[in-house]
C-alpha cells in the first residue's frame, strides 16, 4: 500500500525541498520553488509534470536577470530531489534549459530597441556600470600578474581572469546601449492606466490572497523585490488596465483570475 507522502503535491514538495536548504539560501530558494510549484499548480502531482511543460518554464524568466542562472540552478535541484525521492520516474531537470543570449547582436547600430525605465531602475543600472568598470581596472592588473608566471602550462589563474574579464566586457557593453537607448518614466500624480513602474495590488479571486508587484521592462527584473516584466503573462494582462478591473491569466493550471485593487505611481 503507498502512502500520500510518497507522491506529495507540488507545495509539499515545495516544502520538504526548502527545508533543505541552507539557512543563507531559504529565503530566495523559497520564493523561487514557490512561483515554479503555484504556476503549475500547488496540488498538482510530480507524475502529472512533462517534460516540454519544463522546457518551457525557463522561457517564463528574464535571461536579463543577473540571477537567472542561480535561479534555474535552483528549480533543477528542485526536480533532481524529486527524483532521488521517487516522486518522478524520469529527470526532469535536464528539460530545463538556458536561453542563450548573443552579446554581439547588441553592437549593430541603429536597430537599438528604445527601453522605458524607472527612475530607480536606471540609477541602479547606472551604479551597476560604474562598479563593472572599477572591477574591469582590477581584473586586467589581475591578467597582467597571471601572465608574469612563464609556466602557461597549467596557468589556471590566468585563464579564470581572462573568462571573467569576458562576462564583466559583455555586461559593461548590454549596460551602456540600455542607457543609452532608455527612456527614464516621468512620475505623474494622476493615475489612469497601468503602466511600466507602477505599484499594483493584485487580489486572486480563488484565494482572496493579496499579492504586490512593481511593473518593470524585462532588464529590471527582480522577482525577489516583486519586480515583474511588463511582457510577462501577468504584466500583459493588467498593462493599461485599471483599478477595479478583473483579469485572467492563463497557467498550466488552468486560468487564473486577479483583481486590480490598488495602483501606485
Amino acid at each position: 500500500m503507498t502512502n500520500d507522502s510518497d507522491h506529495p503535491n507540488l507545495r509539499e514538495a515545495a516544502n520538504r525541498f526548502v527545508a533543505t536548504l541552507p539557512s543563507k539560501d531559504k529565503n530566495i530558494g523559497q520564493q523561487v520553488i514557490y512561483r515554479f510549484a503555484r504556476w503549475y499548480g500547488w496540488e498538482s502531482r510530480f507524475a502529472e509534470l512533462t517534460a516540454p511543460s519544463i522546457a518551457n518554464y525557463a522561457e517564463r524568466l528574464s535571461s536579463s536577470d543577473t540571477d537567472y542562472n542561480d535561479k534555474l540552478k535552483l528549480i533543477r535541484a528542485f526536480l533532481t530531489f524529486a527524483k532521488r525521492a521517487g516522486w518522478s520516474k524520469t529527470s526532469l531537470g535536464v528539460h530545463l534549459r538556458t536561453k542563450k543570449v548573443k552579446i554581439k547582436q547588441l553592437k549593430l547600430r541603429g536597430t537599438r530597441k528604445s527601453v522605458t525605465l524607472t527612475p530607480e531602475g536606471y540609477a541602479e543600472l547606472e551604479a551597476e556600470l560604474d562598479s563593472l568598470k572599477e572591477k574591469r581596472h582590477l581584473i586586467i592588473a589581475e591578467i597582467q600578474r597571471a601572465a608574469a608566471d612563464k609556466d602557461f602550462r597549467e596557468n589556471a589563474p590566468l585563464a579564470a581572469a581572462r573568462e571573467q574579464r569576458g562576462h564583466i566586457e559583455g555586461r559593461i557593453l548590454e549596460l551602456e546601449e540600455t542607457l543609452k537607448s532608455a527612456t527614464v518614466l516621468q512620475r505623474s500624480h494622476e493615475i489612469v492606466k497601468i503602466d511600466v513602474g507602477d505599484v499594483i495590488t493584485l487580489r486572486d479571486k480563488s484565494s482572496n490572497e493579496d499579492f504586490e508587484y512593481i511593473l518593470v521592462d524585462p532588464r529590471e527584473v527582480d522577482p525577489a523585490k516583486g519586480k515583474i516584466s511588463n511582457i510577462s503573462p501577468i504584466g500583459r494582462a493588467i498593462m493599461g488596465r485599471v483599478v477595479g478591473d478583473v483579469v485572467s491569466v492563463a497557467a498550466p493550471v488552468g486560468t487564473l483570475h486577479y483583481e486590480i485593487r490598488a495602483v501606485k505611481r
